[in-house]
């Protein structure tokens, strides 16, 4: 008896002993914790995404891929995956499953000396405090940590909270941290579109989040996830029948990034260095911002293919460069083949080798070991320079064949791939820029600043200044409009001379044809893009006007007051002249060119919008609605613009640029048969070439040129490099959309004049349009002429005899008014 009194005893000193160390070991190791108390408000840092204008995703700015989703609106079948593969017990422990470390002990005791991975029996909680409280350094201490915190998380966290937490934080591999990240980059759906075996696979992810993915363990993901759906049927959660048939199911990822991608990398980094700039680093890659921008998909596609297109073409004009490499021999051309690399800018091309080149014909293999052909006006092209020969290292894609127009009875057959047949191409040298923009918003709708962002990073619509050429000339003539002028104002084109300063030749301005054509009346001036008239006209109206519009329509600050920028010899940007001409669209109202639409915070409040006007009816409550208020009625949103212009001569002006494409520089476009105006621009020596124009609700900026500025050729001008870009882009982007006239401003008189003379019509006139003038200044014959020899600018008489002689005209001839 005394020995079972003493034996209790002991074993009560012991257990107090026990608790007494626990109690100590718990105080020791308790003393240093981390705060858990922040998890009850953390959010935790998630990727800025950006969207096209129509919300489909074009980028994301993070350094790591998340997407935070509240517990409530993750689907059920989501979270009993992860809770069936992770933490069977999840609901009913308090932190730590004892059962289940006890059974893993059991497991690892039968797996010693089996070369096994022992397994672990965290639940989900004990992970959560890995995940943001502690690491995963593998100790005792640890693991005591763990399960206090996990203890403590319990009672000041609810269940929800907690899984909420992990699964936003978990990572599964491919850059995904959360289940919504991860549900976008393996499968490209939203987690309300997963399937239960797609869930299942996400859940089999923390035991191996870089593995399962991979092609060569794909056996091995499809059996872990069907081991968590044979879980989820074991905890009621999904039937067997349903597990079955899910388990049958193939493990197909797609990648969301190859879908419907949309090509804007230069208008995207426009979009990041302006937010950088406005909310810095930390709340740009971690803030969970959401970000509406004004691209349009469809017409930043169109954008892309004509600035491209267009550039492969000039480059096809100046020949074949050569091949991209030669390589050693043809015996293991395959080997060779496979490991090389494209060069940057033909990512949408693919590497080939000539196995065989004679005559008009040539062979090529491809890295699928595959072989075709060129197409014989490829191997003609290039022998012009130099022969193909075997081994050489070029770049084709897929030919197509000729698209047929519908004939009687037929449908139009539209451009196929030609089967083993391939068209050769190269990387241009040259480069170019593009703006698409809303004339009425200045949202901008598309954007490329070059032929390929893996050549350059380097935006040439926002980055790049260059002369415009001719392209700058609408806004020396809008200011003689200004001034008094009109479209039908003669002004004379003949040799003249300035003084440049002492020791230096004087200047004598020429046109791009060496020739002089007398009086001319200013619409022609624009459309035939007649320099000395135009620097005849500068000089009457003095630079400070020219200076003045300049800066008005933000082409240029600080444009300096010389003859020589009446002709484009100043610098700006393809986006500033791009601006400057939809205000002209616009009818003279200002715009502020931008990208973003509005910005939203994380919670989804917005925090910026580009838009501020006041709209009374735009965003009816439901109880308005409930109240009967008229939700078809038309908000009346204030017009906010500053008009910068006279409505009426900035209308004058897009009508003489009307007459460009209808019979001026850039003729070409006719074809489209649309309502277009514009300007073509050509620098000195063609180092630059340029085309602006619009429809009444679009303009299109194009600019092409070398890097380092060097001559474009012979004969190479604005209407030959830029024009065909324009076409290509307008012919796509006003498909499916009326032909609509430009608006005509109140006070603005239409009459019929023949615009080669700027005289009345006669009657049965074939030439005559509808010039548009301001009530009182039509012409009523007997005008004189601009004439701004080397003495000054003085009038001429016009005579009808006088406007015959053309070339024949000097200066400072005839009557001074």
């Amino acid at each position: 008896m005394r020995i079972i009194v003493k034996l209790l005893v002991v074993l009560l000193i012991l257990a107090g002993a026990g608790c007494v160390g626990v109690y100590l070991g718990y105080r020791h190791y308790a003393a240093d914790l981390p705060d858990y108390h922040q998890l009850v408000d953390y959010q935790p840092p998630t990727a800025t995404r950006v969207q096209a204008g129509d919300g489909r995703l074009i980028a994301e700015f993070a350094a790591e891929r998340r997407v935070f989703v509240p517990i409530s609106l993750i689907p059920k079948r989501v979270r009993q995956a992860f809770v069936s593969a992770e933490d069977q017990n999840f609901y009913q422990h308090g932190g730590v499953d004892w059962l289940a470390i006890a059974r893993a002990m059991a497991t690892n005791v039968e797996r010693v000396g089996q070369d096994r991975r022992p397994i672990g029996a965290s639940t989900i909680t004990q992970q959560v405090t890995r995940l943001f409280l502690l690491n995963n350094e593998v100790s005792y201490v640890r693991k005591i940590k763990e399960a206090i915190l996990s203890y403590r998380i319990e009672d000041a966290l609810s269940k929800d909270r907690i899984l909420e937490l992990y699964l936003n934080e978990i990572f599964l591999g491919n850059r995904s941290f959360g289940v919504a990240a991860a549900a976008l980059n393996y499968f490209n759906k939203s987690l309300d579109e997963l399937t239960v075996d797609e869930a299942a696979f996400l859940a089999s992810l923390p035991k191996a989040p870089d593995r399962y993915y991979r092609d060569r363990f794909h056996d091995a993901a499809i059996a872990r996830r069907n081991y968590v759906l044979g879980r989820m049927a074991e905890d009621g959660y999904i039937t067997t029948a349903e597990a079955k048939e899910a388990q049958g199911r193939p493990l197909t990822f797609r990648d969301r990034h190859a879908e419907g991608q949309v090509d804007a990398d230069y208008f995207v980094e426009e979009v990041r260095r302006e937010l950088l700039s406005v909310y810095g680093e930390s709340k740009l890659y971690e803030g969970g911002l959401s970000i509406r921008t004004t691209l349009d998909p469809k017409l930043q596609q169109a954008a892309v293919e004509a600035l491209r297109h267009g550039l492969e073409a000039f480059d096809r004009r100046k020949g074949w460069r050569g091949p991209v490499a030669h390589l050693e021999g043809p015996a293991n051309w395959q080997d060779q083949l496979a490991k090389a690399t494209l060069p940057a800018g033909g990512e949408r091309w693919q590497l080939a080798v000539v196995l065989k080149a004679d005559g008009e014909e040539a062979a090529i293999g491809l890295k699928d070991g595959s072989q075709g052909k060129l197409q014989p006006a490829d191997v003609r092209w290039a022998k012009r320079a130099t022969a193909l020969t075997a081994g050489d290292l070029i770049m084709v894609e897929p030919a197509m064949s000729e698209a047929k127009p519908a004939s009687k009875g037929q449908k139009a057959e539209e451009p196929a791939p030609m089967p083993g047949v391939y068209a050769l191409r190269q990387i241009p040298e040259l480069q170019g820029a593009v703006v698409a923009m809303d004339p009425r918003t200045g949202r901008v709708l598309a954007m490329s600043g070059g032929f390929s962002a893996r050549i350059s990073a380097f935006n040439r619509a926002t980055q790049a200044n260059r002369q415009p050429g001719s392209a700058f000339k609408p806004f020396v003539y809008l200011a003689a409009l200004d001034r008094g002028f009109t479209p039908s104002s003669l002004v004379l084109d003949a040799p003249f001379s300035l003084e440049q300063g002492p020791g230096q030749e004087k200047w004598r301005p020429s046109n791009y044809t060496d020739q002089f054509y007398g009086p001319t009346p200013l619409r022609v001036g624009i459309e035939k893009s007649r320099n000395v008239m135009t620097v005849r006209l500068a000089q009457n109206i003095g630079m400070p006007a020219v200076v003045n519009e300049a800066k008005l329509f933000g082409i240029s600050d600080h444009l300096a007051p010389e003859l020589s920028m009446a002709l484009g010899a100043g610098e700006t940007t393809v986006l500033k002249l791009t601006t400057a001409y939809a205000m002209l669209d616009n009818g003279g109202k200002r715009i502020t060119p931008t990208f973003v639409d509005r910005v939203q915070d994380a919670s989804g409040k917005t925090i910026y919008r580009h838009d501020q006007r006041a709209c009374e009816g735009c965003q009816l409550t439901p109880g308005s609605v409930a109240a009967g208020a008229d939700v078809g009625a038309v908000p009346d949103v204030p017009d906010t613009r500053e008009q910068i212009e006279d409505p009426r001569t900035v209308y004058q002006i897009v009508n003489i640029l009307q007459g460009v494409v209808d019979r001026g520089t850039a003729a070409a476009l006719r074809v489209l048969g649309k309502t277009l105006a514009g300007k073509t621009g050509t620098t000195n020596d063609s180092q630059d070439a340029w085309f602006v124009g619009f429809s009444p609700d679009l303009v299109f900026g194009v600019f092409t040129g070398y890097d380092q500025p060097r001559s474009l050729g012979d004969h190479e001008t604005g209407a030959s490099v830029a024009v065909p870009i324009f076409k290509e882009f307008m012919e796509t982007a006003l498909a499916d959309k009326p032909s609509l006239p430009f608006r005509v401003p109140p006070g603005v008189r239409l009459v019929r004049v023949n615009p080669e003379t700027g005289r009345l019509a006669e009657p049965g006139d074939r030439k005559a349009i509808w010039e548009a003038f301001i009530p009182g200044t039509e012409p009523k014959g007997g005008e004189g002429v601009l004439d701004g020899g080397d003495g000054g600018s003085v009038w001429v008489q016009a005579t009808p005899a006088a406007q015959q002689q053309g070339t024949q005209m000097g200066t400072g001839t005839g009557t001074v008014y």
